[in-house]
Formats: structure tokens, sequence, C-alpha cells
């Protein structure tokens, strides 16, 4: 036997074991008794291997992260230069930057974490120049300059 044809029968041998584990829909019938109807409903929602292809989440519902704590946090550090920016993790990662009127510079991790306007929401990771440790003050300062101007911008957005 050649090569290919060996490759091909595994690869057949493959999709149909992945075929034979994914799950079946079958209808309950009326006469079951509740134990196996139990167990078929278990079952349906199991996961298969089928589910990783497939994308059955809402597009309205994907994006988990706080709108007001997003904005607010870019308008706050908005002297720092945008790295990266993940809307969809809520991470916003900067560079170095110096704040108005200060003369140390610093770089900026924000992660958004959860939909609601809360503080637990909100994780702010500073450093300073040169990879140095920033005060904690300063870490909570920012925080709350954040927290303050989500407040604001919910506020304005009049949907309360």
């Amino acid at each position: 036997m050649t090569r290919f044809a060996l490759r091909s029968v595994a690869i057949l041998a493959l999709c149909t074991s992945l075929v034979a584990c994914s799950r079946g829909g079958s209808t309950p019938q009326p006469n079951m008794p509740q134990e196996m109807l139990d167990e078929q409903r278990t079952r349906e929602n199991e996961s298969s291997v089928w589910d990783l292809f497939s994308n059955r989440q809402n597009a309205n519902n994907a994006v988990a992260v706080n709108k007001y704590l997003w904005n607010a946090s870019l308008e706050v550090l908005n002297f720092l230069p945008i790295q990266s920016i993940d809307p969809f993790t809520g991470v916003i990662v900067t560079g170095y930057g110096t704040p108005p009127g200060g003369g140390r510079s610093y770089r900026a991790t924000i992660n958004v974490t959860d939909p609601a306007l809360d503080a637990r929401s909100l994780k702010v990771s500073l450093q300073g120049s040169g990879g140095g440790a920033v005060a904690p003050d300063t870490v909570r300062a920012v925080e709350d300059a954040i927290l303050t101007r989500a407040r604001q911008l919910r506020m304005a957005d009049g949907r309360l």
C-alpha cells in the first residue's frame, strides 16, 4: 500500500471516529421514564468536538466590558500613547508618556473585567520609567479619576 493510501485510510478513520463522537438529536418518547428524559437532556446539553467550529455566541453580547469605564480610561490617560487595545477582553496597554505638569514618565495597563460600573471591574497597573515601581497612592488616584469620569459619562448619557 502506498503512503498516500495509508494517509487516506487514516484520515477516513479519524473523520469516522469524530462523527461517532458527535451527539445525536433524538426526540423524547411520550412514554419514556423521567430518568431517561433527564439523561437525554443532560446529553443534549453536553458539548462535542463540533462545538469548536460553531459560533453560537450572540454578537450583541460578545463585548463584556463597561463602556463608561472603557471610555473614561481612554480619556483620563489620553497623554499616554496606546500600544495595544482590545475592547473584547477589556485590555488597554499604553506606552510611556509624561502626564501634564509631571516630570516622570509612566506606562499603564488597564483591564476592564466586567460590564458593571463598579470599582471591582477596573484594574490599573502603572509602571514608572526604567521599570520602577509606582506608589500605590498614585495607582489609586488614577483609578479614582477613571471611576469619577465614568460616572460623569454615565450621567451625561441620560440612561439612568
